[in-house]
């Protein structure tokens, strides 16, 4: 019984400092990544903007609804986000916002097409914000902000090899 006391007790004293250095933490953050991709910029700008083909590169994405022209919802992993298109000026620039606000997490993602040498430097820079503390912890210490856009620009590096 002593054991089973001593394992709560710890338990409890992580909740705690989690917590405490969560809310601590700011709510807001911006973070960037960029990669050289071999194909030229209105390949990578179709590849990006055709948000229903996103599972066909993305593994993180299981399937898209479009809910309108400017709205789509992403199933995946961890279940279903709607995104809203906020601007669009193709070939250059195309910026998606979480339109949920219950998810404990939100912001953009601003996705910048460039012509660089012989292929195309793709940019994404997210703007982002956590609410829910224990997911700003995590995303703070354990995984890192920019986590899911490294794995999205890893799958962009597979398509344009």
């Amino acid at each position: 019984m002593k054991i089973v006391l001593v394992v709560v007790a710890l338990l409890v004293a992580i909740a705690i400092v989690i917590y405490i250095i969560g809310s601590r933490l700011p709510v807001h953050h911006v973070v960037t990544r960029s990669v050289e991709l071999n194909a030229p910029p209105q390949q990578v700008n179709t590849l990006i903007r055709d948000v229903a083909a996103a599972p066909a590169w993305r593994s993180d994405v299981k399937r898209v609804e479009i809910v309108s022209p400017a709205q789509f919802r992403e199933h995946g992993e961890h279940g279903a986000v709607t995104y809203d298109i906020v601007e669009d000026v193709p070939p250059r620039t195309f910026v998606t916002r979480i339109a949920d606000r219950n998810l404990g997490y939100g912001g953009s993602w601003t996705w910048e097409v460039a012509p660089s040498g012989a292929g195309t430097r793709l940019t994404i820079t997210e703007n982002g914000e956590v609410t829910n503390i224990f997911f700003r912890f995590m995303s703070r210490f354990v995984f890192g902000h920019a986590a899911t856009i490294d794995k999205v620009l890893t799958f962009a590096e597979k398509r344009f090899p």
